[in-house]
């Protein structure tokens, strides 16, 4: 059910959607991970011009909403990494502190519950299995392969529900 009186939502991803993370999974792929070090470096992503412009676009017609595998201690670092880069502003869903499921599982229960009462005219995400499993649920997507994939941030996002 959609109120009338909303636009319709474009939901991206941050991390290698509209963040550039590289520069970041050397502490991924550690033994064991330093993901305290992981999320300190956030700050610093570079913006990932096709991402930023695809959200630039998408604000013309929807509300942008943020949709990230990040912890919720993250909160304060992404809003001002976003507001940095000129993003539109929008609502931010991160996972609990001490979520660990797959970001499969996390995003879809978000998607879907947005779903109750906003239209969603898009999902940006460059996970595969987010993508898929998305896509399966009827959501319209769009993968972000503008950034260079990481096995070590692949396997944070389904094994280890840290990303």
């Amino acid at each position: 059910m959609t109120d009338s009186n909303d636009r319709p939502l474009a939901v991206f991803d941050l991390d290698n959607t509209l963040a550039d993370t590289a520069h970041r999974q050397h502490f991924l792929e550690r033994k064991p991970r330093d993901w305290d070090g992981f999320f300190a470096a956030a700050p610093h992503d570079p913006p990932l011009a096709e991402g930023v412009a695809l959200a630039l676009e998408s604000a013309q017609e929807c509300e942008v909403r943020y949709l990230t595998g990040r912890p919720e201690r993250c909160r304060r670092d992404t809003l001002d990494w976003l507001a940095a880069h000129g993003l539109p502003e929008g609502r931010v869903y991160m996972r609990r502190n001490d979520d660990r499921r797959p970001a499969r599982r996390t995003k879809l229960e978000t998607l879907r519950r947005l779903a109750r009462t906003h239209e969603i005219r898009v999902l940006v995400d460059d996970d595969e299995l987010v993508c898929g499993d998305a896509e399966r649920a009827g959501f319209t997507v769009v993968r972000a392969r503008w950034s260079a994939p990481s096995a070590a941030l692949k396997v944070a996002q389904e094994r280890e529900g840290r990303t």
